[in-house]
Formats: C-alpha cells, structure tokens, sequence
C-alpha cells in the first residue's frame, strides 16, 4: 500500500533532496512539490494526501499556518534549518521534526515512523465485513502479462519470474524458461507486480522472493546470480522479510 504524499519548501534544492530520496522508497508516491505554502490549499481539495513533507519557515504564509489553517491534516513530517520550532511542532501533533541538512537515514527514519501508523490507521478505517465486501467485488488478478518484447508480444507469467535487471533503457526480465528484453520502466513493471512476493532491493534490480536462494553480506543469490542489495533499499527489503518471519541481513 502506498503513501501519497507532497513536498512544500521554498527551496528548490531541498525540494530537489526530497523528490530523490522519496523515489527510493517503494511505498512512497510524491504526488507534487511546492515552493510556497498557498499553492497547496486547491491541491489538497483535489486530492487525497496521506504524508506532507512542509518547510516551517517561508514567505507570505508558513508551514505553521497552513497546518492551523487545515481542518483535517494528513500525517505531516516538518522540514527546517531551525530547531527552535520543535517545541510548536509537537504541539501540532506532527509525526516527526526533520533539521536540516536532511540525512537520508534520518528521513527513511521519519518516514518509516509514519507508515506503520499508515497501515495501523488504514486497518482500523476498514471494518471487517467492509474488507470481505470489498474483496468481493475485486475482479480476479490475473497470474499473467503480456510484454512488448522487440517485435514480439511475449506472456510473461509473474511466478516464473526469478529477478529483473535494469540495463540502461532496457529491462531485461529474468524467467525460469526464458530472458525477456523489454523497453518498460521499473515504475511500469513494479505497478504490474505484487508487492509482497517481488521487491526492488537495488536500482538495477527486482527480484521475486520465493525464488531467493539464500541472503548473505548483503547480497542475494537465485540461481547463478548474485545480486546487490544496496543501502538505500535495504529497510524496505529487511521489513519485507521480517513480515513474513524470514531471518534478515
């Protein structure tokens, strides 16, 4: 389940920092970015936002007004070069107070933070007669896709997927039976895959958990393939594995 969620600063470079390390995330979808708080206000009444990333300090109307001004806010993470506002932050309830420069660990921190409070939230809002309901009038997922391979429209049945391998603007897919070339990008097939038995664990790199060998010195092994598994997609890989009780690096 994703995230939607936006930036608000009147720093492009820190707007720049944030779009780059949201697109590292999986459950993360940054909807849009902002570089003044009133530019937000038509948005958010067109859109369903779950996480705001908001500057404390800008022109004209701050982070701080906006928040008092939003009659039900989502989950917001603050942003600022000072620390003097931490006091106020959390006398708006914000989920977390981030100074600025922004490390990438302390961000995938905060935003961890409110994910599980996501999916909590998320659990509670569905009662469960509402989940069967629901359930019921999901039309059937099929087991398969077709993919425009050269000249070919090639089926591709997701359970004989072992990795997929990102090679410049190709990505090359990996079967049990066969090697699929394909110009789609990782954002396509990773919107076609099932999040919990296929996890991208490195920017070149998606691979099907049930086809993993073994885990060792963050790296994977299917098959003859030793496959990378770098810092930045780690968390989300080790709380994938910790999900369905498999030991983790």
């Amino acid at each position: 389940m994703k995230m939607n969620c936006i930036a608000v600063d009147d720093e492009v470079l820190a707007l720049k920092k944030i779009r780059r390390y949201a697109e590292k995330i999986d459950y993360l979808n940054l909807m849009g970015t902002f570089d003044n708080a009133l530019s937000t206000f038509s948005f958010l009444r067109e859109n369903k936002i779950d996480l705001i990333f908001l500057d404390i300090q800008m022109d004209e109307f701050t982070g701080i007004q906006l928040l008092e001004t939003l009659k039900d806010p989502p989950y917001v993470i603050l942003t600022t070069a000072f620390d003097e506002y931490a006091l106020k932050a959390y006398e708006l309830d914000v989920m977390d107070y981030l100074l600025k420069p922004i490390p990438f660990e302390r961000f995938v921190k905060a935003v961890e933070k409110v994910y599980a409070r996501f999916l909590k939230d998320s659990q509670l809002q569905t009662r469960p007669q509402q989940r069967v309901e629901n359930a019921a009038l999901q039309p059937e997922k099929a087991d398969y896709t077709f993919v425009k391979s050269g000249n070919k429209t090639v089926k591709m049945y997701f359970n004989k997927i072992l990795y997929i391998e990102g090679m410049r603007d190709y990505l090359q897919i990996h079967t049990e039976d066969a090697k699929i070339m394909t110009l789609l990008n990782f954002k396509t097939i990773q919107d076609l895959l099932d999040p919990q038995k296929f996890i991208r664990v490195h920017k070149s790199y998606i691979v099907a958990i049930d086809k993993i060998d073994y885990i060792e010195n963050n790296a994977i092994k299917i098959r003859d393939k030793l496959i990378p598994v770098s810092s930045s997609y780690k968390i989300a890989f080790n709380s994938l594995l910790s999900k369905k009780n498999i030991t983790h690096l």
